[in-house]
């Protein structure tokens, strides 16, 4: 099982999130083990403190070291893990990525640290987190978005937590291609038709557009990711007969 502690100054925003769809069916079937922890309650002055002014001025608070580093310290306490990541989510991490999300799911230990204010004091990086991770190139009020984001891709990987595996073998960016189209009834809308093949039975063919359908819409949408696909010679000439050749 894998366990996900949170450190957090709002543990109240994820009260919703984890009660419902994959995560809490996930949780509920003891797929998944997801503490929250208070960062305020590390703290030792009456006010829970756990941000201060920056040194040298500027604008904004930052969070403060100690209570970080005692939370942590308190989870790690006792526990002999040799892969025991602490992750601060930080819009100055490495992007996120498929092939992040399924390294992480094979653990069975992630602490995701959720920053706020300006930031974090320094020491933390470079002297507690092993990784430091974001979501994308923007910015957020804080990183409890980004840890339910990360939370989502991870448990949805856990054997059992999703019903179909072939689900998840036929999704955007599992081997660095965008999932095919999708249709559903009625086979026409407004005008609109599903493609034949799809109603033809013919699980081959659908297969075989499938796989069409997810190399051209990956090459026009995404050709960064098109570079790290493996795709055979006639997939390649598919693509070059069409102007997508992938450079």
């Amino acid at each position: 099982m894998l366990q996900i502690d949170i450190l957090t100054l709002f543990p109240g925003a994820f009260s919703g999130y984890l009660q419902h769809s994959i995560i809490g069916r996930a949780i509920e079937r003891n797929f998944v083990d997801i503490r929250l922890h208070d960062i305020r309650s590390f703290t030792h002055d009456k006010h829970g403190t756990a941000d201060d002014y920056p040194y040298g001025g500027g604008a904004g608070m930052v969070m403060k070291p100690e209570p970080v580093f005692e939370a942590v310290e308190s989870i790690k306490s006792g526990v002999e893990k040799s892969e025991y990541p602490v992750i601060l989510l930080t819009p100055q991490g490495k992007i996120l990525t498929q092939e992040i999300a399924e390294k992480l799911a094979s653990l069975q230990n992630i602490i995701l640290i959720c920053g706020h204010y300006e930031g974090i004091d320094e020491r933390v990086a470079e002297h507690l987190v092993t990784d430091e991770i974001s979501i994308g190139d923007y910015l957020l009020s804080g990183g409890e978005t980004a840890a339910m984001v990360i939370i989502d891709s991870l448990v949805r990987l856990l054997p059992g937590a999703i019903g179909s595996q072939t689900s998840l073998d036929e999704e955007s960016h599992v081997g660095n291609l965008l999932e095919y189209p999708q249709y559903t009834r009625p086979p026409e809308f407004r005008g609109w038709h599903v493609p034949e093949v799809l109603l033809s039975g013919n699980h081959k063919e659908i297969a075989t557009w499938r796989r069409e359908q997810s190399i051209l819409r990956t090459a026009r949408r995404r050709p960064d990711l098109l570079k790290r696909a493996s795709l055979t010679e006639a997939e390649y000439k598919m693509l070059k007969s069409i102007g997508l050749q992938n450079n």
